[in-house]
């Protein structure tokens, strides 16, 4: 997707998701539940015959579920609030910000537990967000930033495009929507990852609402009033010029065997 001329997304990016987040062509719907539907974007005709390996790639996915008692805003304070992630994700190892890139931009480390015999896996990722009355949107894709290289202990993986859009419907009421195209990399085949993604979509989004039903009253014991998202004014993080970064690129990955480093760290740990 284009950028301008930076690195960080410019208006077109942020109006291209708005734009595949309400799309329906070449969407094919696998889960609707409880206020709840999860697509995968199908590759087009055009798209199949000039390139071949479209049903090799990892899958485009949306998600959208409809929240009657959480408003837009506070589940937009849950996307961005570091601390209290820690608090309602057991998958994560560890995630903190890197540097600010301006005032609605910075870089950031995330890291996840997987189950054996996979390797866990990590992502260096640029954030960029928009706030207004009307929505709330995030978008974020990996990037390499020249002191968090890949680690030998971890599969480095790629979001080559990650959004939020959240839409009030009501004072305590929103339309959440997650769309996301990313490889978890290693030795996974691709059908893998696309049929797991389906599956665990759902699950993460339930997770997500609930951290927002549980937020208010953690914010409010966790310096309610520190929102640098919101106030970049607040932000403690060092500024980083975003030259310093580029984008990263799945292929320039090295895909790792991972059964065999598996069981030899376990060897290892258990000598």
């Amino acid at each position: 997707m284009s950028r301008g001329s930076g690195i960080i997304p410019d208006e077109s990016v942020f109006a291209d998701l708005r734009r595949q987040c309400s799309s329906t062509e070449n969407w094919e719907n696998k889960y609707s539940k409880n206020g709840m539907d999860v697509w995968v974007e199908v590759p087009s005709i055009n798209s199949v015959q000039g390139n071949k390996s479209s049903y090799s790639k990892v899958h485009k996915i949306k998600c959208r579920i409809a929240i009657s008692d959480v408003s837009a805003a506070t589940m937009y304070d849950v996307l961005h609030d570091n601390k209290y992630r820690k608090t309602w994700d057991p998958a994560m190892l560890e995630s903190f910000e890197i540097a600010r890139l301006s005032p609605n931009a910075d870089v950031s480390y995330y890291s996840w537990l997987c189950p054996k015999p996979l390797k866990n896996r990590d992502v260096v990722t640029l954030r960029s967000w928009q706030a207004s009355e009307d929505e709330y949107i995030i978008v974020n894709y990996s990037v390499k930033h020249a002191k968090y290289p890949p680690r030998k202990d971890l599969v480095r993986a790629v979001s080559y495009l990650t959004g939020y859009l959240l839409k009030p419907t009501g004072p305590n009421s929103c339309s959440f929507t997650y769309l996301s195209q990313a490889d978890p990399k290693g030795s996974l085949p691709k059908w893998a990852v696309n049929k797991a993604s389906q599956v665990l979509a759902p699950k993460v989004m339930k997770s997500v609402h609930k951290a927002g039903q549980n937020y208010p009253a953690w914010k409010a014991q966790n310096s309610p009033e520190h929102k640098p998202w919101l106030y970049p004014i607040q932000s403690e993080l060092p500024m980083m010029n975003p030259r310093e970064l580029s984008i990263q690129r799945g292929d320039s990955l090295e895909n790792v065997d991972e059964s065999s480093s598996r069981d030899t760290q376990e060897n290892e740990d258990s000598s």
